[in-house]
């Protein structure tokens, strides 16, 4: 169980600015039955204001695992991924790259970057839910996290 949450729900930070593809991840977990704490921001520096507990982020909890889009305005994915992993405060949280891009060159920069995984948005509506799906089952019930990241 992670400290502070009874309920061992997992914190998911999703930093996505295409509203369409937070709600499609909001209702897999949701379909899924997913034990998630779903909270949506749509860029790098409202991710970041998030992690810090700025602004109208105050009261954010502490997440358990960042799913991260690469191309947004203002910060995009690639540059919150490096800066993320420069600060002690957040690099043990884990990071997953969701995105459209299927280059393998944004895929090697992500691992490189420290991303502990990388999915490509599928065009279909069934097969993007069955990945969030898996991918919230696996963070779930496979893998161990650390607690107050």
């Amino acid at each position: 169980m992670r400290a502070g949450n009874v309920d061992n729900r997992l914190q998911v930070l999703l930093v996505e600015d295409e509203p369409a593809d937070a709600n499609l991840v909001r209702l897999a977990f949701e379909e899924g039955h997913v034990l998630v704490d779903l909270h949506h921001v749509g860029d790098g520096v409202d991710a970041f204001e998030f992690l810090r507990r700025e602004g109208r982020h105050e009261d954010a909890p502490a997440p358990d695992l960042i799913l991260l889009d690469l191309n947004m305005p203002r910060m995009d994915g690639r540059e919150f991924l490096r800066k993320i992993k420069l600060e002690d405060a957040f690099k043990a949280i884990p990071v997953v790259v969701m995105t459209t891009s299927e280059a393998e060159t944004d895929m090697v920069a992500s691992y490189c970057g420290g991303a502990a995984g990388f999915i490509v948005k599928p065009m279909d509506v069934a097969d993007f839910i069955n990945k969030v799906k898996g991918l919230g089952n696996y963070w779930i019930a496979v893998v161990r996290l650390p607690e107050n990241n």
